[in-house]
């Protein structure tokens, strides 16, 4: 018997991950029932990984144009503009359960999967960068899927030659059953050589590119838009398997393919494989699309059509060519040693036709599978958030000894260094890195320019779950800043939204607050949102993960000469903070590390205060008047001053600082996470110019301290040796491990 004999039940429609409403949906939209070879493609594509559609109404909240915006959402990735007719482009996204499966496997075809969302628009990928949360490393769990997260990841980017630029990484025991990994991917185009993901014209060859099509990661994108139960998390066949070597071949090949203009359309076969390809491409031409499966190499036999239009094999492209060209486009790709063979054409009627050896096996309007039904979610306010709110702290007492307590913080893994996680990366990769992991944002050069572009990933989870619209406010807020102590003019953001089941109220409304926060953040500092990714049902036995609303950001230095790293030059350089100081621990590291508390409000945002400090900080650094900056952001103050002292790979610097108490709170003054604050460190001849410029920007700013000595010295409070505060940050994590 084969699967389209296989009778359509409630049971088996279940299993799909679809509702008796949706099959209803279904069977009125094509006029009969499907057969299971289309219930799958419909369970692919009406899948929340595929289709948004709980998302959707949210995400229109977004602001998405600019002028700075060539490609906003809707392809497979954005694209802004940089000057002199490039454009950088540029994806987030994320494989959450695989990697809770298959840690190694998964986290690298997520790194895989979004280099191919680059270079299928004719963009040659520049950097990747990854934002993970886990759970705490105490568990021995937790150590497992770090190591193979973090190897998969980094051999997968070795392989194929793109560089590690940076990241971010948490750990909170919320993601203890289910963690999350988030890859996001840089590159430069021309704008003019922009290619889309279209099936035009009727007639034109339809191609499969690359490695053959296996089981491997059938049903994925359903697997991915469900929770992760025991049973779910057995399932290993879900999570697709990656091959860096032909990854690389397949890249070099199609953008060869691009640049000689042998290309009509072209699109990755990710999530749902060959359902999404073809349904989408030919959505967005409003054409159709007749295949044949004979045509497809598959590596094993006895495929059924279910499992070849579901699979999820790594490295495999759609391509859409002029039969004219054909000869041209097998010749380079025999040059690459790329596989090509021609599956089917492009068509006028609307439909994707599925044949095997001549005989359909599937029809279905490509609209119908791309159109899935849209849910309008209630939103409740979490009752959780009535204890969590709340934080009396006159009823925690101060550490006597508030060395031990920064030292404790360098040490947390949230906070400490994450050489041991970037040392896996290949140095020969950075041949364009001006600057790799470890400061405030990793700065790729554009090759032929005098231009750079940096980029960063941000999000506070325990902000979002305390107050998830400030969380989103600040998630974009501190993005930019980190773009501009680097340097960068913030240009344009891509989301990572991962939260967990939107069908539950609370969890709905944490996601439309979060939303809510970055639009307006996004208005405020002009990054409008031009791609993105949606991570739903990130739960497990336990419960949802914290609400964790990822923001990657790009932005452009258009000369290399006043790119800024956060470490202290010189002994006898003044520092200068930007922005206020106040008394605020709510949702601090210092609350989680030093009194095991996750509760209190979150850091305020005044987003005006903000562009302020950015300003400011942005036009002295231009200006050549700054020598280092540094944002504080967890572990406040203290945090960020010990790595202005120690980040520096080849000195390590004392500083003496003195600063005004923002309460009677010692360790308020030392570890509040306030929002919209710079450190820079300026030579002493240009302290004046930096306040003319804070002032006009109306951005407080004041001079706190001296770079000296061998130790760093806060008022009376802290006094610590460099060597001590190098030794607690560097090597936290190894220890752990």
């Amino acid at each position: 018997m084969s699967d389209n004999d296989v009778r359509i039940t409630r049971e088996v429609v279940e299993k799909q991950g679809l509702t008796m409403e949706e099959y209803g949906m279904i069977k009125k939209r094509m006029g009969r029932e499907p057969n299971y070879t289309e219930l799958g493609m419909f369970s692919a594509m009406w899948s929340e990984h595929c289709s948004y559609k709980n998302s959707k109404p949210v995400l229109k909240l977004f602001p998405t144009k600019g002028k700075q915006v060539i490609q906003g959402p809707g392809e497979n990735a954005g694209v802004v503009d940089i000057g002199g007719g490039l454009g950088v482009v540029f994806k987030v996204e994320s494989h959450n359960h695989p990697s809770a499966v298959e840690p190694y496997a998964a986290s690298a075809t997520g790194g895989g999967g979004c280099i191919r969302d680059i270079f299928t628009m004719g963009a040659r990928p520049i950097g990747l960068l990854d934002s993970l949360r886990l759970g705490r490393l105490e568990n021995d769990r937790v150590k497992f899927l770090f190591k193979n997260i973090i190897k998969g990841f980094t051999d997968y980017a070795n392989v194929v030659g793109i560089p590690v630029l940076g990241g971010e990484i948490y750990f909170d025991e919320s993601f203890e059953g289910n963690p999350l990994v988030n890859a996001m991917t840089v590159g430069i185009v021309k704008n003019k050589e922009l290619v889309k993901a279209q099936a035009r014209g009727i007639g034109n060859l339809v191609l499969i590119v690359g490695g053959p099509t296996g089981t491997d990661g059938v049903e994925g994108a359903a697997f991915a838009s469900a929770g992760l139960s025991e049973e779910a998390a057995a399932k290993s066949s879900a999570v697709a398997i990656g091959d860096p070597k032909m990854g690389k071949v397949l890249r070099e090949a199609c953008l060869e393919l691009m640049d000689k203009r042998l290309v009509i359309g072209m699109q990755d076969m990710g999530a749902a494989g060959l359902t999404c390809s073809t349904c989408e491409t030919s959505h967005k031409a409003k054409t159709g699309m007749e295949i044949d499966l004979a045509f497809i190499p598959r590596k094993s036999e006895n495929m059924s059509p279910y499992e070849v239009m579901l699979s999820e094999s790594q490295e495999r492209m759609l391509v859409i060519v002029e039969k004219g060209k054909l000869d041209d486009v097998k010749r380079i790709l025999a040059k690459w040693n790329v596989p090509v063979d021609v599956i089917g054409t492009v068509t006028g009627d609307g439909m994707v036709r599925v044949k095997e050896n001549g005989r359909v096996v599937a029809e279905v309007p490509a609209a119908a599978l791309v159109e899935a039904p849209v849910y309008h979610r209630k939103t409740a306010k979490p009752k959780y958030l009535v204890k969590a709110n709340q934080l009396n702290l006159s009823g925690i007492k101060q550490p006597k000894d508030l060395k031990g307590a920064l030292l404790r913080l360098l040490s947390n893994p949230t906070i400490a260094s994450k050489g041991w996680v970037f040392k896996h990366a290949d140095p020969a990769a950075a041949k364009n890195v001006v600057l790799g992991p470890g400061s405030d944002a990793g700065v790729a050069a554009v090759p032929g320019t005098r231009k750079a572009v940096a980029v960063t990933t941000d999000c506070n989870s325990t902000y979002c779950y305390l107050d998830p619209f400030k969380g989103g406010e600040i998630a974009v807020a501190e993005a930019a800043r980190n773009l501009v102590c680097s340097g960068a003019k913030p240009l344009a953001i891509t989301d990572g939204i991962n939260f967990g089941n939107p069908k539950n109220p609370e969890v709905f409304w944490q996601f439309k607050q979060a939303a809510l926060g970055i639009t307006k953040a996004c208005k405020a500092l002009n990054t409008p949102v031009v791609s993105g990714n949606v991570s739903f049902n990130n739960e497990n036995p336990k419960g949802s993960v914290d609400p964790t609303p990822i923001v990657g950001m790009v932005g452009v230095i258009n000369d290399r000469a006043t790119i800024t790293t956060q470490y202290f030059k010189s002994a006898g350089d003044v520092i200068v903070l930007l922005g206020k100081n106040k008394e605020e621990l709510g949702g601090s590291e210092y609350l989680k590390t030093v009194h095991g508390l996750k509760k209190g409000k979150c850091p305020a945002i005044d987003l005006k205060l903000e562009k302020g400090v950015q300003k400011t900080a942005l036009e002295a650094i231009e200006k050549g008047l700054v020598r280092s900056a540094h944002d504080c952001s967890e572990g406040g103050l203290a945090v960020a001053l010990a790595e202005c002292c120690i980040s520096n790979p080849d000195k390590k610097l004392g500083a003496v600082v003195s600063v005004k108490p923002v309460s009677r709170r010692n360790d308020a003054l030392l570890f509040s996470e306030s929002q919209s604050r710079i450190i820079v460190s300026v030579k002493p001849a240009n302290v004046k110019k930096i306040m003319q410029i804070a002032r006009k920007n109306k951005a407080p700013a004041c001079v706190i301290g001296e770079i000296k000595g061998g130790a760093l010295v806060i008022n009376t409070i802290v006094n610590v040796g460099v060597s001590e505060l190098y030794d607690a940050w560097s090597r936290a994590i190894e220890r752990k491990l």
